[in-house]
Order: structure tokens, then sequence, then C-alpha cells
């Protein structure tokens, strides 16, 4: 049976508020590609809960997220979208990727040695197999391409020793290798008050991003407050290495405008952070001021919010299933009755 060529998984977790780091360095370019890729994307419910307790309200994250991906222009008729733990597959080719995965690779995952930090022995298991699942999601459907930031790209590469290594362990091709997607200046998008770290929504303060949510007044006053440096901005890309914030402004004003970062180190040239920071203002505001509007009429309806969801985790049990099916019979297991 030949893999698919054009199909598309990606993932967001549901841990609220949705920021410009979410919209620049995912949702955006999901919206670009589908009129080019069958895209599926999903709200993982079940990585969300990798760092026991800290649970929040799970549910209503997760329409929040759906909603922002559909104020932003995935269109539910054209992409699937649907909630990961509504789609049984996931978990159990995840238990099966477990058995399939190596310690060895696992101990290897840069992502887990900074989430565990200093308290590697008291963090979850599920953190530790995380990747395994992250395989799972993007198998379970035989995806062909993984839209992912650099940060990611080493989950996928695990992905694809699994795929690799159930094929030959069993000796049936049952899963593709599937390719790194990256696309854009917003890939990764920093922290306004440290150009060093990624924005993130769990950073304590919310100075350091934009949130999909936010009113008109306080995006423009977060990027006034957005740390700079002194110095005029560049004349060259090379210029601003060492300048991570001056980089991660001009990266955002590149990737709102859909413009190269080229582009907008020739427009604010010489110029100090006094020219940038009002006109990126009202360009964040342009863009994510009516999205930030479809996304509380969305929220006013969660029952329609719901049906959708619903909708979208049919088909995506649909195309599921028979991937589960394939591989349980692959390793052998008694067919179901």
């Amino acid at each position: 049976m030949a893999f698919p060529q054009n199909r598309i998984l990606s993932g967001i977790q549901p841990t609220g508020n949705l920021h410009l780091g979410n919209y620049l360095g995912a949702i955006k370019n999901w919206v670009a590609m589908q009129n080019d890729y069958e895209c599926l994307f999903c709200i993982v419910d079940l990585h969300a809960i990798t760092v026991w307790p800290d649970l929040g309200d799970i549910a209503q994250s997760s329409r929040e997220v759906a909603a922002g991906m559909i104020a932003s222009g995935i269109d539910v008729n054209q992409s699937t979208v649907f909630i990961q733990s509504h789609v049984p597959a996931h978990a159990q080719l995840a238990w099966v990727f477990n058995c399939v995965a190596r310690l060895g690779w696992l101990n290897r995952m840069t992502q887990f040695k900074d989430k565990a930090g200093k308290n590697k022995e008291k963090a979850s298991s599920g953190l530790m197999v995380y990747p395994n699942l992250m395989a799972a999601d993007i198998l379970t459907y035989k995806a062909s391409h993984v839209p992912t930031g650099e940060d990611q790209k080493q989950h996928l590469e695990l992905a694809r020793d699994i795929a690799q290594k159930f094929n030959v362990d069993t000796g049936k091709d049952v899963f593709p290798l599937p390719e790194p997607v990256i696309q854009g200046p917003g890939t990764r998008v920093m922290s306004l008050r440290d150009g060093q770290r990624k924005m993130s929504k769990s950073d304590i303060s919310d100075m350091t991003r934009i949130n999909m949510t936010d009113s008109s007044d306080v995006i423009a006053d977060k990027i006034r407050r957005a740390k700079t440096d002194p110095d005029a901005l560049p004349g060259s890309k090379d210029d601003l290495a060492g300048r991570p914030e001056a980089n991660n402004l001009i990266n955002i004003y590149a990737a709102l405008s859909d413009r190269s970062v080229e582009d907008v180190i020739m427009e604010f040239s010489g110029q100090g952070f006094g020219a940038l920071k009002p006109k990126l203002a009202e360009l964040a505001v342009s863009v994510l001021g009516p999205i930030a509007s479809r996304m509380s009429e969305l929220l006013a309806d969660p029952a329609e919010l719901d049906r959708l969801l619903a909708r979208g985790a049919e088909k995506a049990t649909s195309l599921a299933e028979p991937v589960l099916a394939e591989a349980y019979e692959a390793i052998g297991f008694s067919p179901r009755a």
C-alpha cells in the first residue's frame, strides 16, 4: 500500500493563553498549507498532562485553542481539527512505540533534560516518553510531512527512527519516514523581555508575550516596553549577530508582514527602535485584532465548538483505526473478532 504523499500532521498543547509565538511559529503556517496538503491539526491534551499535576481546565483550554485556530483561518471543512484524547489510537500506538524506542534514544532528548531540570528523578514517566507519543501522533496517520520548529526537529528524528525500527523488526513496511517542514522568519519567536528565551505561555510575566486575545492597547504597550539595546538598527542580517532582542523584533515584523528579514532591515536600517516599535505595534494590532474578535465569537458558543471538534475526531478516527490495525497485525496480535 502506497503511503500518503502530502499529508500534514501537527499539534498544539491546550495550556491556555495562545500567543504570538503560537500564531507565527505554527498556526499561520498551517493556514498557508491547507491548499497544498491534506491537513490534520491536533489539540494534544494527552501531552498537556505530562507535567503532573499542573492540569488547569483542559477542556476549556482545548476550546480556546480550537477557536484560535479557526479564527486564524484554519478551515474545518477543508482540514481535520480534533482533540488528541478523542482518538484512542494515539495512546494505543504510543504504547507500542514505548516498546520500540530505546531508553538510550530518549535519554538524548534535550527537551526532557530542559523540562525535568535538576529534578529528573521526580519527573513523570510520561514526560520521559513524551516523544514516543509524538511519534504516535504523526505515524497514526502515516503523515508524510510535519511542520516543526528547530526545537522539535530532534523529536521528529526520533519518530523516523521508531518508524524504521518497527518496519525492520516486523518485516512489514507499515510506517513512512516523515519529513520536516520548517517555514518563515517567525518560526521561533522569542520573549519580549529576553531575546534568548522562547516566547512561552508558562512564563510568569505576561509582558514577555503577546497573547492572541490581548487588546490593541495592551499589544502596543507590550511592544513599546519590549527589551532592546542602545544601538541603531543594522544594515544587514549579519549585523544582527549578538543582538537577540533586535533580531526578535525584526523577525516578528517580517513574519507579520509576510516580508523577508532583509527587506525589513532595509526599511529601518540606521534608525532607532523608536521608529520600528510604533510600526510593529500597528502591524500586530491589524493582524491580531480581527483574530481576537473572531475568537470571542466562537468561544461564546462552546456547544458549536464541541460539535466541530467531535466531527474532526470522527474523521481522524476513520483514518487512524486502520493504521493501528495494520500495526497490530504486523506485531502478530490476535485479531479482534
